[in-house]
């Protein structure tokens, strides 16, 4: 019963099943084993279809803490072989964008961060600040490389200071809608921000 509840609190779908569940009072952990259903076939974007499993390899995802206890799921991660004999792996949904996390809790590292700062985020989910570093670095280069401005015509320029003393943000935002589209270290003249802007005039 209790696989039943992780399975649906973890938004699992079949072929994806909750295989077991530890619970680890002494470290205060909760790890999750998560499994297919044998002889399960996988879509992959290259190819049309369903494809068999090749092989698998256990992937260990830091997911959102139990209450005060850690959690992680342990996920027999398939991969399959394509018509033209590629084998690639393939990832669930709730996977994150950065290898050892799931989805949801690099959501929650992300407005952490917008609040305050990556150490103070560390600190709280114990992971180290290169890790929430890289998860928010991952996601903002997702989204440049997202973003269309080939509609943007004109930018309203300003500088901030980054923290106390003289180191500065300059900042170019979309006149109209009044939306950040650039920021780069340090006071940059109008023209070469305007240069650095992609789509920029």
């Amino acid at each position: 019963m209790h696989d039943k509840l992780f399975e649906a609190a973890l938004g699992i779908e079949e072929p994806w099943y909750v295989q077991g569940v530890d619970f680890d009072t002494a470290r205060k952990t909760l790890t999750i084993a998560i499994d297919f259903v044998a002889g399960s076939r996988f879509g992959h974007p290259d190819a049309p279809g369903l494809h068999p499993v090749h092989d698998t390899r256990i992937k260990r995802l830091r997911h959102l803490s139990f209450f005060q206890h850690e959690c992680f799921l342990e996920v027999r991660t398939p991969r399959v072989k394509l018509p033209d004999g590629r084998v690639v792996r393939i990832e669930p949904k709730w996977f994150g964008k950065l290898s050892g996390f799931t989805l949801l809790f690099e959501a929650l590292i992300l407005a952490m961060a917008q609040q305050m700062t990556f150490a103070a985020v560390a600190e709280l989910v114990n992971v180290s600040w290169h890790r929430v570093h890289a998860i928010c670095s991952r996601y903002v280069d997702l989204a440049l490389a997202e973003a269309d401005l080939s509609a943007v015509t004109a930018v309203a320029i300003d500088e901030t200071s980054s923290r106390r003393g003289h180191d500065y943000l300059t900042l170019a935002a979309e006149i109209t809608e009044r939306k950040v589209v650039f920021v780069t270290e340090g006071k940059v003249p109008d023209h070469q921000a305007l240069c650095r802007i992609p789509g920029g005039a």
